[in-house]
């Protein structure tokens, strides 16, 4: 994150994360969801929570293409001449975030920001959590692994802390199916997967 925002609160703050889930199997054009919740487990007021999305680490050590260099939910490609060498994996359907104008128009939802692949949802009382959800659609097969930290504020003068100290972060590592998964409708009217 960013560092130099003086108006910004100063400190450490310490949070669970109760949530942290997206299927590690999945098929192309399945619609899923990722979800991470941050809980306050401080007696302060949290200025802005904030979860940012990478490509393989949020580490600012990482290998090339890693980080938030990518696009949120994508990688890089090779190749001459590109414009911009993000590919999507999955395509963001909404983001976290209440659905307001923007989100019912097409747009990216409320807790979008202009920070890259970064979505924040406002201060956070102490013993209340709040909930990230992404509802995403796979578009490329493959082996993917998708990288998330949590953040106290935008501009570094407020850190998120687990109970030991550490950063709060986590990778998922997913596998999207070539093929789209197979389901009908049964005699009662339910939706049945097959694959």
């Amino acid at each position: 994150m960013k560092q130099g925002n003086k108006d910004e609160a100063k400190g450490k703050f310490r949070v669970s994360v109760p949530t942290a889930t997206f299927p590690t199997t999945q098929h192309i054009s399945g619609h899923t969801h990722l979800v991470i919740s941050v809980r306050n487990e401080g007696s302060k007021t949290i200025p802005n929570v904030a979860v940012t999305i990478c490509n393989v680490t949020c580490s600012s050590s990482g290998p090339r293409g890693s980080g938030s260099g990518s696009e949120a939910f994508a990688a890089d490609i090779s190749g001459q001449y590109l414009a911009n060498s993000s590919r999507p994996n999955w395509v963001v359907d909404s983001g976290p975030g209440k659905c307001a104008f923007s989100c019912k128009g097409g747009g990216a939802g409320a807790g979008v920001i202009a920070y890259s692949n970064t979505w924040a949802l406002g201060s956070l009382k102490a013993g209340k959590t709040v909930m990230f959800k992404w509802a995403v659609t796979a578009v490329a097969p493959g082996t993917h692994v998708i990288a998330w930290q949590i953040a106290a504020g935008l501009n570094g003068n407020a850190r998120a802390l687990l109970a030991d100290g550490s950063e709060p972060g986590g990778e998922f590592k997913v596998t999207v199916q070539k093929a789209p998964a197979q389901s009908y409708v049964n005699n009662q009217g339910r939706i049945v997967a097959t694959q």
